[in-house]
């Protein structure tokens, strides 16, 4: 099997690339899609009964979402670094346990991104401090209001309803 990769866009985060191969059967495929470096979700618990969602402005959506905490992985750092320096930067939270729950891919159709998901409990608050250009709001919420909004549609978020969703069936 031929195996070929052209990048055709390298950004700050992602690049894209286009990928030729060849069937057993000798057909010609190909198929772009984006590299990236993997990421984190993070689902704090601020006790039994709470958790810390934040709003969330997405660009690509023009769109404030309900999401959990999350980050991309930087280079040569490990997912739970990145777990703990997203939970404490988007939220301000720092946690006593950060416990590695799955790992799933966003949407292997177009992307190699892998996502890893943790949950942190044991939480202590302090000051966020949010990358320049985020814009986040922390929304301290019971765990059954969280639930409500995954089920009526309020949460779109992919990540954020894995997340959501496991921790309710665990």
């Amino acid at each position: 099997m031929t195996v070929s990769f052209e990048q055709l866009f390298q950004g700050r985060i992602f690049s894209v690339v286009r990928h030729r191969s060849q069937t057993p059967d000798g057909r010609s495929v190909v198929r772009e899609w984006v590299r990236h470096p993997g990421a984190v979700v993070i689902v704090p618990m601020i006790d039994d009964d709470h958790v810390c969602l934040i709003r969330n402005y997405r660009v690509a959506v023009d769109e404030s979402l309900i999401e959990l905490p999350a980050g991309t992985l930087e280079p040569n750092e490990q997912p739970h670094q990145t777990a703990v320096r997203e939970l404490a930067e988007e939220t301000g939270y720092r946690c006593q346990k950060m416990q590695p729950l799955l790992e799933f891919n966003m949407s292997p159709g177009i992307t190699d991104e892998r996502m890893h998901l943790f949950l942190a409990t044991d939480l202590r608050p302090g000051e966020p401090s949010p990358e320049a250009g985020e814009q986040i709001e922390n929304l301290a919420l019971p765990w059954d209001e969280a639930m409500a909004m995954v089920a009526d549609g309020q949460i779109k978020d992919a990540k954020s309803l894995v997340g959501l969703l496991l921790v309710d069936r665990t």
